[in-house]
């Protein structure tokens, strides 16, 4: 009987065990799949808001050069944005807090989501200047139009990019 119960034991975490890791793995790869833009739509990796705008493969083909390494600049600057958020958190944990770092690291993530805010407006003016004057136009209603559902005030400081 016991030898039973240990068994049935064994089984019961094994399948636990199974289904926590399938889950674990399976919200990873969805994660790797996707990123979010700072206007809270969710897109597939390697895909960019401008390629919405039926844009010729030459316009596409630089734009995509451009956005990639753009990307990769907001994806530093946001790890140092987090990271930094995480030594606040750390700071107001303590026993004892000295606001004066408290301040600075509150200075420090402000700075760095200003110069994130302002690599964003480039980077839109930048895409801009390569589209025709309709193309711009039908940029502009999909910034506003994702900024109009999620909220223009929560979009911005989220540290992310178009």
């Amino acid at each position: 009987m016991r030898n039973s119960l240990l068994k049935f034991a064994l089984a019961a975490s094994l399948i636990l065990n199974l289904a926590v890791i399938t889950t674990a793995g399976y919200h990873y790869y969805q994660q790797s799949r996707s990123w979010v833009t700072p206007l809270g739509r969710v897109m597939e990796k390697d895909k960019f808001l401008f390629e919405e705008l039926f844009l010729k493969p030459e316009q596409l083909s630089a734009m995509k050069s451009k956005a990639i390494h753009f990307h990769g600049e907001i994806d530093t600057r946001r790890k140092k944005i987090e990271q930094r958020r995480k030594e606040l958190i750390a700071l107001l944990r303590a026993d004892n807090t000295d606001q004066r770092f408290i301040d600075a690291v509150i200075r420090d993530i402000g700075s760095n989501q200003e110069a994130m805010r302002k690599m964003v407006a480039l980077h839109m003016l930048e895409i801009k200047r390569a589209l025709e004057k309709n193309q711009q136009q039908k940029f502009f209603d999909l910034i506003e139009g994702a900024m109009t559902r999620s909220g223009s005030a929560a979009c911005m400081p989220k540290d992310g990019a178009f």
